[in-house]
């Protein structure tokens, strides 16, 4: 059961980790500054998938001494900070595209 779990936290890795890395190659492309702010808030959430992902890894993988405990929790509040920062930018530059088409 634990390798399972093993493989999909690192299924998940590796999707988030391309997955932001061509939204921020994308967003370093694009000409538009609301669809540049849509991909980089998209990168952002994927980027604390990412951490979040590799803290549960290390909870799977390695033995709970002090120093991996203090990495883990700073890799979760990392990618929960992404996670939030980057939604907030979604919904921000979301509504501004909206608030500039006309309906």
């Amino acid at each position: 059961m634990l390798d399972i779990i093993r493989y999909v936290l690192f299924a998940l890795l590796l999707i988030s980790t391309i997955t932001a890395g061509i939204s921020s190659v994308r967003s370093r492309r694009s000409r538009d500054q609301q669809q540049r702010g849509l991909l980089q808030a998209l990168s952002n959430i994927w980027m604390g998938i990412m951490l979040i992902v590799l803290a549960c890894i290390q909870m799977f993988m390695f033995q709970g001494s002090t120093v991996a405990v203090i990495i883990e929790a700073i890799f979760l509040v990392l990618g929960a900070f992404h996670v939030f920062s980057g939604i907030r930018n979604h919904s921000y530059y979301a509504n501004q595209k909206s608030e500039k088409s006309p309906v």
